[in-house]
């Protein structure tokens, strides 16, 4: 009887087979993608964190002085070029000056004119007065009418005023005489300040024109051992720029050495750029080595805060979301007291993910200071990790059509 029933078993085996391929079931594979999270560690460290703010900014001379030309001529000499060093005083420049005596001569013989014309009319009052003298005279012993008193009197009142008109003159002439002397001097262009120059914009033959404004001949910077960075901070962060705080700069023509500076200045003008606000700040630099030229971009770090032997963990760290139930997430963020700036971090315990309540403090652009009971140096905390290849496994199915 056993022997019966173990001959049936194997013959109705493919007996299922054969009818399951006749009514159209059938096995197949399927392909099933897992993602599977992915997570980096990171230790939370001790030591120093900065907060600074970056910017960019161009190299200036404290004091640049832009040397121009009062009168119109044509340049008769030059006596500097670029980078010539000079002192207060030093001619630098000359215009053909002779129009310009001819004018002094003119004026002078203006003047003289004028004088001689006031002392005539001095000569003038002098004679009505004694005209007037006489006639006072004559009338009091009834002699002559008073209409001939009156005569003299209005002829020196009118010379007193004429001597007053000549002498105005003599004045105007004075102060014509005066500006062609002026403009004479101004022929001759002298250094204003003890610098070097930075450019020269004009040649020996060349006219320069001042009917509108003063045309620029030369550049001078004061001092290249002391210099400045203009540079524009985003509104965002200008309340965190204070005066006095360090700075450290790099230059192109020197990428592998930093500068130093601090910030002298906050200028309250603001400029619209792109729809974003921006400030000016100042920085001083000492260029003893006169390393650093006008004009050269430099990246500027201001160093907004400094602390010294505090934890800190990557900022990434605050961004790590495990995958987890949203309720258990939301739960998590209701624990937490935003106004005392706290914040989640993950670390792991036994393959575990075990979320830790921390207080930040200060923050750079790549760590924060983190505040913590239990949490100590070297503690790994969860990073997100770069997205893992998704794993493919193989599903099978039963499908009757």
């Amino acid at each position: 009887m056993a022997q019966t029933r173990k001959i049936a078993l194997w013959v109705a085996v493919p007996l299922l087979l054969l009818v399951a391929g006749a009514s159209g079931l059938y096995i197949r594979g399927q392909e099933m993608v897992l993602s599977v999270p992915s997570y980096a560690l990171a230790s939370v460290e001790r030591g120093e964190l900065m907060l600074s703010v970056s910017a960019m900014g161009t190299l200036s001379p404290l004091i640049r002085v832009q040397v121009g030309s009062q009168v119109s001529g044509i340049i008769e000499k030059m006596y500097a070029d670029f980078n010539s060093q000079v002192n207060k005083g030093d001619v630098i420049a000359q215009i053909e000056p002779s129009l310009f005596k001819a004018q002094v001569a003119q004026a002078q013989a203006n003047f003289e004119s004028a004088v001689a014309a006031q002392e005539k009319a001095w000569v003038t009052v002098r004679e009505a007065d004694r005209q007037l003298a006489r006639t006072k005279q004559l009338l009091e012993r009834n002699m002559i009418a008073e209409s001939a008193a009156d005569t003299a009197q209005f002829g020196y009142e009118g010379a007193i005023v004429e001597h007053r008109v000549k002498k105005a003159a003599v004045a105007h002439a004075q102060a014509a005489l005066d500006q062609a002397r002026i403009n004479l001097a101004h022929t001759t262009i002298y250094a204003p300040i003890d610098g070097v120059v930075l450019s020269r914009d004009v040649d020996v033959g060349q006219t320069v024109a001042a009917s509108l404004q003063a045309p620029t001949l030369f550049t001078i910077a004061q001092d290249l051992r002391r210099m400045q960075i203009d540079t524009s901070v985003d509104e965002a962060f200008i309340g965190t720029i204070r005066e006095g705080q360090d700075v450290n700069f790099t230059v192109f023509a020197y990428p592998n050495q930093v500068f130093e500076g601090k910030v002298a200045q906050i200028r309250l003008s603001p400029r619209l750029e792109s729809e974003v606000v921006l400030y000016n700040c100042i920085i001083h630099v000492d260029n003893s080595e006169l390393k650093l030229k006008p004009g050269m971009t430099a990246t500027v770090t201001i160093e907004v805060s400094r602390r010294q032997d505090v934890l800190k963990v990557p900022n990434a760290a605050l961004r790590y979301i495990p995958d987890l139930p949203p309720e258990r997430l939301k739960a998590l963020q209701k624990q937490l007291n935003v106004k005392k700036n706290e914040a989640l971090i993950w670390t792991l315990v036994e393959n575990e993910l075990k979320p830790v309540k921390v207080r930040l403090g200060l923050s750079s652009d790549r760590e924060t200071e983190i505040h913590a009971e239990g949490l100590a140096q070297g503690t790994s905390v969860i990073i997100p990790g770069e997205r893992k290849a998704a794993i493919r496994q193989r599903k099978t199915s039963v499908r009757l059509f």
